[in-house]
């Protein structure tokens, strides 16, 4: 198609070591795309770094307003009728996306979240699509890791392993591909979202306007998941993550589903924990996931 038609719009917050890979990846690859960097008041070089490769566009924010806030915001110098939406700890392996553009940009097909395969740094898959919550796939892997599930049953709980195109409920936002004026009519992020569950809300909204979230493996990127929230919540934010995907669920499908959402996620935690105390393996995350759903249903002492 030409890298010409696609825009990566990435956004950063003390991503300076990690930016560097992204923008060198892409010089590489899609030499000719356009790249937009929205610098989210970084401590670090992160807008240094951006300003030293040639033709990255920089938009220098002077406070940290959130992925979802800050992706918008660089969706608007966007000129590429195809707009990439990328994490700053991503890196282009090849020029796969640029295909992934030319798909989205068939006129034979509708509008389209695409979201290609996502590597860790080992090579092995991350699981950065999902069922849509409370659907009946989703229900069913709080009981059954997707792991040990065999075939297309394993497939339809966990889509991330599909070898071919596969429509799914939503996916990670590390790496979503879209028409540009698909995203602009979404939002694409809802703003009032600083962070956490940005994703899975893109995700239902663009369902319930007709817009289909595709998983492609075709295309394929590596993630190494640098956390930079990590360094900020001093390890895994549990209870934040969990409130916001309780709020996500009650606003976009009602109280009723983020309350099934809230037991299936309870019964996925303890599940996982039982097996894994079974199998004598580390099981040092569950406890603390059960611990921030407890935490999150407890009434708040005004």
């Amino acid at each position: 198609m030409g890298a010409q038609q696609l825009a990566l719009v990435t956004v950063t917050h003390n991503s300076s070591a990690e930016l560097a890979v992204l923008l060198a990846s892409a010089e590489t690859h899609l030499a000719g795309a356009q790249v937009v960097v929205v610098d989210c008041a970084s401590r670090d070089r992160s807008a240094a770094v951006a300003h030293s490769h040639p033709g990255v566009e920089v938009v220098a924010l002077e406070e940290n307003v959130g992925f979802g806030r800050g992706c918008n915001r660089g969706l608007q110098e966007v000129g590429t009728p195809v707009t990439a939406l990328v994490n700053p700890d991503v890196e282009l392996l090849d020029d796969s996306l640029d295909t992934l553009a030319g798909e989205a940009l068939r006129t034979d097909r509708p509008a389209r979240l695409l979201a290609p395969l996502v590597l860790c740094d080992d090579g092995s898959r991350q699981d950065t699509a999902h069922p849509a919550p409370c659907s009946a796939a989703d229900l069913a892997r709080a009981l059954i890791p997707p792991g040990i599930a065999p075939g297309a049953a394993g497939v339809a709980l966990a889509p991330w392993r599909s070898r071919v195109p596969r429509r799914v409920g939503w996916a990670v936002g590390c790496a979503l591909v879209a028409r540009t004026e698909t995203l602009r009519r979404l939002g694409p992020f809802d703003e009032a979202i600083f962070m956490y569950g940005e994703d899975m809300d893109l995700g239902l909204r663009a369902a319930a306007a007709g817009v289909q979230t595709w998983f492609w493996p075709a295309a394929r990127v590596r993630h190494h998941r640098a956390h930079s929230s990590l360094r900020a919540f001093g390890g895994e934010p549990f209870e934040r993550q969990a409130r916001a995907r309780h709020d996500v669920v009650a606003r976009r499908l009602g109280r009723r589903h983020a309350a099934v959402d809230d037991a299936a996620q309870a019964l996925t935690f303890a599940s996982r924990l039982v097996i894994k105390q079974a199998l004598g393996r580390p099981a040092d995350r569950e406890p603390r996931q059960l611990a921030a759903l407890r935490s999150m249903r407890a009434p708040r002492v005004p």
